[in-house]
């Protein structure tokens, strides 16, 4: 099962991409932490990436696919994964085709999440995050017990950069732009599935399933 997971930002395919990794048990990629790990590591890598995330930017495609076509080779990928975050643009969506193709492998599936501008915006705008281990919040949808504290280990949370207002504006905006034509490039392809992500969080999960089916 090779997938990549589309959508807006805040449309949920972090959560998502996870619940189909577990399911599938193949592993999840998400290119969002492969750039927080390079950032917590300090790589050159890392720190390039940071500028432009905390622009609300995207990152350079040869970092981006430097990182993810790495990652697809270790052993847990072996029988498959969940792309989250990736590709982003056409260039990265064609790089990793002609790397698959080289293995004689290719993307099965590319379901693409659906959510509206107004609701994206709000979920984005309350988010927040475990500053240790990454776990997600949102200040109405799925606050923690405790504010500030995060559920699972109590790390202390905290707002992203991208997910602050100017940022959120221009993620959407980059996303119309340069992300959005990756939907009708594996249209064509036939890989296409579209899913309303307006829908309980549950629900969602098992449209998916169903799509991919």
């Amino acid at each position: 099962m090779r997938i990549v997971l589309l959508g807006p930002p805040g449309a949920g395919k972090g959560t998502q991409a996870k619940r189909l990794a577990a399911s599938g048990k193949v592993a999840h990629v998400a290119s969002g932490d492969l750039f927080r790990k390079h950032q917590a590591e300090g790589t050159e890598l890392g720190n390039l990436a940071k500028t432009y995330m905390e622009k609300g930017e995207l990152v350079p495609d040869q970092v981006t696919v430097q990182m993810v076509l790495e990652r697809i080779k270790e052993r847990d990928a072996e029988i498959g994964y969940v792309l989250d975050g990736f590709p982003r643009t056409m260039e990265q969506a064609e790089a990793l085709d002609r790397a698959l193709a080289e293995q004689g492998e290719a993307i099965d599936w590319a379901p693409l999440i659906e959510v509206d501008k107004t609701e994206l915006r709000a979920r984005l705008g309350g988010r927040w995050v475990c500053t240790d281990c990454q776990t997600p919040y949102h200040e109405h949808a799925a606050p923690p017990r405790q504010k500030g504290a995060c559920d699972v280990c109590g790390g202390t949370l905290a707002q992203r950069p991208d997910d602050r207002p100017e940022a959120v504006e221009k993620r959407l905006e980059v996303y119309d732009s340069q992300t959005a034509p990756l939907i009708y490039y594996y249209e064509r392809q036939g890989k296409l599935r579209r899913v309303n992500g307006a829908q309980p969080v549950d629900v969602v999960a098992g449209v998916l399933l169903l799509a991919i089916a």
